[in-house]
């Protein structure tokens, strides 16, 4: 390794509660025969390129004026990781911390915290929407997804980013199955408002919400906005990552394409 020198929503929502109708009616076979879920599948490859075909690959999320930040936004999913390695490096300050970034890439990095600080950032204001009901705005400052993978230069055979965190999100899971993490095709990670968030509402962000950093993919539901990311691999195919769905709520069901 090497270091670095000093309106679909409406739609979503009533999806949702057809598919919680279905669920709540003891309907579990659905989910377990091949027919459905190959129409499954490919409704959300449907829905991700007429998504792409009405909206340019650069088109930005919302993005909304200090005065709208929210006053209480919930801090989702895992709030304070138990594993060991995780809080000795919290309890450091996370001086000890590292972002590796491998795969297939040129140049393989491992970054301190100060390091993906000093990257090309980008600071935005906008709102998380979560699967459960919930939305929330905030400020979010981190390194942009774009500068870091230019400086690993990446491949020619990589298609996907996938983010490995500290958090073991199901303890009762099969081996390679225990941690969270996440994944992005190459369209969505080199978004611009795709980063890597260090900084929530001006100040360093806390441990609720992701510290030392976060993904945040502006155009993607909440679901999708990895906290606690200790390593960002470059991969050609996602089928020996988790159980091969892309992240760890598509290994359970969750749609892999979360655009919104």
């Amino acid at each position: 390794m090497i270091t670095l020198p000093s309106s679909r929503r409406g739609w979503l929502k009533a999806a949702g509660a057809s598919v919680l109708g279905m669920v709540l009616a003891g309907c579990d076979r659905i989910a377990e025969n091949p027919k459905v879920l190959g129409v499954i599948d490919a409704a959300e490859g449907l829905n991700r390129r007429a998504q792409r075909l009405l909206a340019s690959r650069r088109t930005l999320a919302p993005e909304f004026s200090r005065a709208s930040i929210s006053r209480d936004f919930r801090a989702n999913g895992t709030t304070n990781p138990a594993d060991d390695d995780y809080r000795a490096l919290a309890e450091d300050g996370f001086a000890g911390w590292r972002l590796v970034v491998d795969g297939l890439v040129d140049h393989p990095l491992s970054l301190s915290l100060d390091q993906v600080r000093a990257l090309p950032a980008r600071t935005q204001v906008t709102r998380h929407d979560c699967v459960e009901g919930w939305s929330g705005i905030a400020e979010w400052k981190g390194a942009r997804m774009t500068a870091l993978l230019a400086a690993a230069g990446l491949k020619p055979t990589a298609r996907y980013i996938v983010l490995h965190c500290a958090d073991t999100f199901d303890a009762g899971a099969p081996e390679g199955q225990r941690k969270y993490y996440e994944s992005l095709d190459l369209v969505d990670a080199l978004h611009p408002q795709t980063i890597l968030a260090y900084e929530m509402n001006g100040e360093t962000l806390a441990i609720p919400h992701g510290a030392p950093l976060r993904l945040r993919a502006e155009k993607h539901l909440g679901y999708k906005q990895a906290k606690y990311v200790m390593r960002v691999e470059a991969v050609d195919s996602l089928d020996h990552i988790g159980a091969g769905k892309g992240g760890f709520w598509p290994d359970r069901g969750y749609e892999r394409y979360a655009g919104i």
